[in-house]
């Protein structure tokens, strides 16, 4: 709404000064409606560091609920011979590995050939390992770049280079199967040109051509536990179970020891996690519900119902009995709920119950069925908390309908401002006018005495 600047000329009062102060004082009326709504945002945003805090406890205790957990497995490599990895198949042993000959690729190259070499028109055959036979079209007149490109273009699993050796005429081109192993071998490859027999016998390996192999292909071999095993790869699955081996070093000298067993650190970092998910969801609760008594400071959540109930529910579960194993309650591995809210763990208790009592621990958190275990239960739990439609959720949509509502309230309000504000602005013209003609009344009749006076011969 536009400003009319010349209110107040007409009566020399400052019109639109008094009418910014009755803005302001109206505007007042807002200050009300703002802080209620900052308030109710101060809330919200609470409810989203609860929410935050709730949904990484239940990843503590997704983790806990399932036998993959308690059931896995990890491998140790003394030695330089192997690294290996283990997956959930594998059996807990002992390995002794020894390995021979690391697997290799073959390579083969022709003789030199002079910088500025081309080739006639041909075909290039090279049939390797069990793949079909690859064919190369030679243009006429190519290079020896334009071969090579050309077998790299072909998307096979041979790869070609060329060599500068130094020689009278240096550069060699140089074949290399991608893959390790005798079967990945290059079995032949010829040249089929025209009228070229020096270029066809030069491009040739096996018979009569003058290609050599630079390096034999080689499988991998090596014992495990004194039993001879042949591998076309250096990455050997199969020979122990769930284990794969990555041969790295062959020789007496690299041997290596593999054990295989059960990964009770994973066991123990998820439990130490699920507590530590915990402590952090009471820490963050005790912030958003303390009370300064000096200051009057409080938390967005006091009071709050939901937190409240929340809480009253993980008490519950916490507290709660599981069934069916030796194990029914935290306190019995090792997990004890402090005066102040939290958990602490009793180190010795819980390293016994992982090393020594598997089982029973994961009948205790995985249970049977996917809530009948204490991560089960937590989880469900969680979950009729942080859906959309839960109690969390249902906290938050009420807040955010709060909000909404303050804003129309507040929308609503500035409109009835602004009349009243045009309505003053209305009166205050009228009342410029009326003060304007007053004055130039008072000028006629001022004007009118003084000649009436002089007519009369009065000073």
């Amino acid at each position: 709404m536009s400003t009319i600047t010349s209110l107040g000329i007409g009566s020399g009062l400052d019109l639109n000064g008094l009418l910014d102060q009755l803005r302001d004082a109206e505007r007042g009326r807002l200050q009300p409606i703002a802080q209620q709504k900052e308030a109710q945002q101060a809330k919200l945003s609470a409810y989203g560091k609860l929410q935050g805090a709730l949904s990484s406890l239940q990843s503590a205790a997704d983790t806990l609920n399932g036998s993959a957990l308690f059931g896995s497995l990890s491998s140790s490599v003394t030695g330089t011979s192997v690294t290996s990895a283990a997956d959930s198949n594998a059996v807990p042993g002992r390995y002794d590995v020894s390995v021979t000959t690391l697997a290799r690729a073959q390579s083969i190259a022709t003789l030199g050939f002079a910088e500025d070499k081309t080739f006639n028109e041909g075909t290039l055959t090279i049939n390797a390992g069990d793949s079909d036979s690859l064919e190369v079209t030679v243009a006429e007149g190519a290079s020896l770049e334009d071969i090579r490109d050309s077998i790299n273009a072909s998307g096979s699993a041979i790869t070609a280079t060329i060599v500068n050796d130094g020689g009278a005429d240096p550069f060699r081109l140089v074949l290399s199967t991608d893959e390790t192993g005798e079967d990945a071998a290059i079995g032949s490859m010829t040249f089929s040109g025209t009228n070229s027999p020096d270029d066809d016998n030069s491009l040739t390996f096996g018979g009569t051509g003058t290609m050599e192999e630079t390096v034999a292909a080689q499988n991998a071999t090596l014992t495990v536990n004194g039993i001879d095993i042949t591998s076309q790869s250096n990455q050997v699955e199969g020979a122990i179970q769930g284990v794969t081996l990555s041969l790295a070093e062959e020789g007496e000298s690299a041997n290596s020891t593999i054990i295989v067993e059960r990964d009770n650190f994973a066991v123990r970092d998820a439990i130490s996690g699920f507590v530590d998910a915990f402590n952090s969801l009471k820490e963050t609760t005790a912030d958003l519900t303390s009370f300064n008594a000096e200051t009057g400071a409080a938390g967005e959540l006091l009071g709050d119902s939901a937190l409240r109930t929340i809480d009253s529910r993980l008490r519950g579960v916490l507290g709660g009995m599981v069934s069916g194993g030796d194990f029914s309650t935290l306190s019995d591995i090792g997990i004890s709920l402090q005066r102040d809210g939290t958990l602490e763990i009793d180190a010795e208790k819980l390293d016994d119950a992982v090393v020594n009592q598997r089982q029973a621990l994961t009948t205790f958190f995985a249970g049977d069925t996917e809530a009948g275990g204490f991560a089960g239960a937590l989880s469900e739990m969680l979950d009729q908390v942080l859906d959309d439609r839960g109690l969390l959720g249902s906290a938050r949509s009420g807040v955010e309908s709060r909000i909404t509502s303050l804003d129309e309230r507040s929308a609503r309000m500035e409109i009835s401002i602004e009349r009243e504000i045009e309505r003053y602005r209305v009166q205050f013209g009228q009342l410029d006018s009326m003060i304007a003609q007053m004055n130039q009344t008072s000028t006629y009749l001022t004007q009118q005495f003084d000649n009436l006076n002089s007519m009369l011969g009065r000073d």
